[in-house]
């Protein structure tokens, strides 16, 4: 088949082109940068070098495509991320429309469809009635983590702070610094996904053809934000981390403070705050979806190993 994979070198489509390649795929890889075409050729794949912006680049790049892999990367400098994201979405649409593309796996997020405002879901199923389309829908990213490094680190005038906020004075003297925080957290019970373990999913997805649009939730291990927290914790010699719960209001008022766009912090904090009323995973647990091979502990292993080289 004749599979294009967007989303460059990304820690979700290198092991998918990995995957496709070796199962003899005929795989093209979008990069928007130049750079990356020598890598994405060494995995024995066409690099095509444009923007997903550019909806012609896109037709002209899916032209003759048996199925496409579509993401869209969220923007952490867009002034309207949501807006964005639907615009994406609908260059897609075109390219797809154009290409006449009969397979398409779409990347959303597992509170997608529970967040106020455009969404890039409803794009691709109202617009591609002829195109057999399936909805992922992974939960939270285990490398989301690498964001929080800082927090982690605990280091400097801002970590202590947080450390003796949160965790008190005793945590401060003891040295025992650092933690985990957002307004979805605590003892709050979710799911966490493995990069691979969601490239596997897409890699099923794309070689079948339902003759209706599906939706398909990717998890690897369910547990508590605290409990995620101790793993890898432990992995970096700090096994008292915890992840501490923040209001919505608080965790609006850090976002700005590391200055997001108003919007994009908003959005950021809708997301987690429909995380902590648990809808996702009730919307998980109905789905039923098969969990994957790739746990915390064995991230946290490769977490621990790039915290100890910074």
């Amino acid at each position: 088949m004749k599979i294009i994979v967007t989303g460059s070198l990304g820690n979700i489509s290198k092991p998918l082109t990995n995957l496709l390649v070796e199962k003899g795929h005929n795989v093209t890889v979008i990069s928007s940068d130049p750079k990356k075409q020598a890598a994405i050729e060494s995995l024995k794949a066409t690099a095509a070098i444009g923007s997903i912006a550019d909806a012609d680049f896109l037709a002209k790049t899916f032209k003759s495509a048996d199925a496409v892999y579509a993401m869209i990367p969220m923007p952490f400098k867009d002034t309207d991320p949501q807006a964005y994201l639907a615009k994406m979405a609908a260059n897609y649409v075109e390219a797809i429309k154009q290409a006449a593309v009969p397979r398409v796996v779409a990347m959303s997020g597992w509170a997608a469809d529970l967040i106020a405002g455009e969404n890039a879901e409803d794009v691709f199923t109202a617009e591609l009635k002829n195109t057999s389309i399936t909805i992922l829908r992974p939960a939270s990213f285990y490398s989301n983590f690498y964001q929080s490094m800082g927090l982690i680190r605990g280091k400097g005038l801002l970590g202590k702070y947080l450390t003796l906020r949160y965790s008190g004075v005793k945590a401060l003297l003891t040295g025992k610094t650092g933690l985990l925080m957002g307004n979805c957290g605590g003892n709050d019970r979710t799911v966490f996904v493995s990069p691979i373990d969601i490239a596997d999913a897409i890699a099923e997805e794309l070689v079948v053809r339902p003759g209706y649009t599906t939706i398909r939730y990717v998890g690897s291990e369910e547990m508590t934000c605290n409990e995620a927290a101790t793993i890898i914790g432990t992995a970096v010699g700090k096994p008292w981390l915890k992840w501490v719960l923040l209001s919505d209001k608080q965790m609006l008022q850090g976002l700005k403070m590391a200055k997001l766009p108003e919007k994009l912090a908003k959005l950021l904090v809708a997301m987690q705050a429909v995380m902590h009323s648990g809808k996702p995973l009730e919307n998980f647990h109905r789905s039923n979806p098969k969990m994957g091979k790739i746990k915390l502990v064995e991230f946290a292993k490769e977490f621990a190993s790039v915290y100890k080289q910074e």
